[in-house]
């Protein structure tokens, strides 16, 4: 087991969109975080452009390793953060092609010695691509957070990204508009630049929680280009106080999910009849039929994405379909691949647990004939 296995929570910071100012929110709300008592985090997953480095002031630092030959997280301001800006000269560019890109991501995933954490969060670079995708699939991630700006464009291509980690059923935690109005440096009057509460709207849309706005202010840049960011140098400032109320609007969203998630099955084996078999904290035992478990797909393969409406055919399912593999997807699901090919297929702990086919759960369903394993 990796370090990253063992840490309470683990948040995606996302946009979509470049330029927005995520990288930012991430150290800000990592600070924030700190300030109210949590051990956190910071894994600056922007393999090409990365700017953690700059932003905590540790712009010249170098990474270190372990007995183990793990990385060790450098730290600053109460905030252990990893970036491959540890790893290169400032003015280096990585010229790699994406092979090599994952490969680093697969590094700072699993041979980091973290410690003793409760929240790491993880800075992304813009897109739906290939590491975005690997980190929501193989990171056990509670949950993403969105940020945009308030304009129609910028909006549009976050809720690409939302709708990125709802595909994969990670979580969505919440919308954080940036860039919200002006904010002047000699009055403190706040100018609305750009069209405003676009953020707020497209989370009450998507049914997820608008976190907050965060004001488009010089001080903020100021303090990031020095490496101070402003909740160190400015903890009293209007968005230093932005960025506290947003992590406790998130604080409070994951005592709620501790409250109310699955637990994880303990133990998961493929039986010699072909059925998965699942163990689970309270001490049931589950069971699964290849065929019940490939009909029941919800990846948008067999479900449209948009209507619900299931489109796979059930009838060409092989009634010998068996079950290849099985591996987690973070805290939250199963990830399955079947012998007819198919491999999107991600199933929910709390799906497992409802569609169970074990003899005490169909005799509860009043179905009379039950797998007797």
């Amino acid at each position: 087991m990796s370090s990253i296995d063992k840490i309470r929570h683990i948040i995606a910071v996302a946009s979509g969109k470049g330029g927005v100012g995520k990288s930012t929110i991430s150290t800000n709300l990592a600070l924030a975080l700190h300030e109210r008592g949590f051990r956190v985090g910071l894994m600056d997953a922007d393999i090409y452009g990365p700017s953690q480095p700059k932003l905590l002031g540790q712009k010249n630092a170098r990474v270190r390793v372990n007995e183990r030959q793990e990385l060790l997280p450098t730290e600053n301001h109460g905030v252990a953060f990893i970036s491959m800006g540890l790893l290169m000269a400032e003015d280096g560019p990585v010229i790699w092609r994406a092979p090599m890109a994952m490969k680093a991501i697969q590094q700072f995933l699993h041979q980091v010695d973290w410690g003793d954490l409760d929240i790491l969060l993880l800075d992304l670079p813009p897109g739906t691509g290939d590491v975005q995708i690997t980190l929501a699939q193989q990171a056990p991630l509670s949950g993403a957070v969105i940020v945009s700006t308030p304009q129609d464009m910028a909006l549009g291509i976050a809720r690409k990204g939302l709708k990125m980690f709802e595909q994969v059923n990670v979580p969505i935690l919440g919308v954080i508009e940036n860039m919200s109005g002006y904010t002047c440096e000699h009055c403190g009057e706040l100018t609305k630049l750009f069209q405003s509460g676009g953020a707020r709207r497209m989370a009450e849309e998507m049914d997820t929680c608008f976190l907050g706005h965060i004001p488009l202010d010089p001080k903020i840049t100021e303090c990031s280009d020095e490496g101070s960011p402003i909740l160190v140098q400015f903890p009293d400032h209007p968005a230093s106080n932005a960025f506290l109320e947003i992590a406790d609007q998130l604080a409070k969203l994951l005592n709620e999910q501790d409250k109310t998630r699955t637990p994880e099955p303990t133990d998961m084996r493929i039986l010699d009849t072909g059925h998965l078999q699942t163990e689970w904290p309270d001490q049931h035992v589950g069971n699964h039929s290849p065929l019940k478990l490939r009909a029941s797909c919800q990846c948008a393969r067999c479900v449209n994405e948009d209507t619900g409406e299931k489109i796979l055919d059930t009838s060409k399912i092989p009634l010998n379909v068996a079950i290849n593999g099985v591996k987690r997807v973070g805290r939250y699901a199963l990830a399955i691949t079947f012998s007819d090919g198919h491999s999107s297929g991600i199933y929910t702990y709390q799906r497992l647990r409802d569609e169970c086919e074990c003899k005490e759960c169909l005799e509860g369903q009043g179905v009379e004939e039950a797998f007797d394993v």
